[in-house]
């Protein structure tokens, strides 16, 4: 019975330590990974990504973003994301990022906006993203990765602070141009 109790401690114990180790991995090692690819995404974007029209820049300063000339749209046959990376690739998909049945159609990298071709971004659409890019600008870019791994890792996708805050825009813009 004591061999029992003893077992099922160091199973607890080692349950824990996974996890925190589990932990350390994701937010010391992989995050700072991908905030760095990251970087250098909205870098690209900004060099060959085209600027905001003027409705575009009009609505960009509605939603309150102070530098909305910096906003550049990139259209790409596919959302960028770091896949030779195999650790980075696992946890997108752990987190629901990418994978099978999974299209990312557009996402904000700072103050570039990847945007898959064929996918309309209309003016909900567009608000949304610019949503992110305000979020970036209020804090940073890797505020806000580490933010939404984590929320999206706890709360969901769709249950996210930084995606509710996004798709309130989504309904506040939802009228066309």
């Amino acid at each position: 019975m004591k061999f029992l109790k003893y077992s099922a401690l160091i199973l607890v114990f080692l349950i824990i330590g996974a996890a925190i180790f589990h932990q350390k991995i994701i937010s010391g090692i992989l995050i700072p990974q991908y905030v760095d690819w990251a970087y250098e995404t909205e870098k690209r974007g900004l060099e060959s990504g085209a600027p905001l029209n003027l409705r575009e820049l009009a609505l960009a300063a509605e939603i309150g973003i102070q530098k909305p000339e910096k906003v550049r749209i990139v259209h790409v046959d596919e959302v960028p994301f770091p896949y030779e990376n195999f650790a980075l690739k696992t946890l997108g998909e752990a987190l629901g990022f990418i994978g099978e049945g999974i299209t990312n159609n557009a996402q904000a990298f700072g103050y570039s906006i990847y945007v898959r071709n064929g996918y309309e971004l209309n003016r909900p659409k567009l608000a949304h993203e610019l949503v992110h890019v305000l979020q970036i600008e209020r804090t940073s870019l890797d505020h806000v990765i580490t933010q939404h791994f984590s929320d999206i890792a706890e709360f969901g996708y769709d249950k996210a602070p930084l995606e509710i805050e996004a798709f309130k825009a989504n309904k506040q813009y939802a009228d066309a141009w």
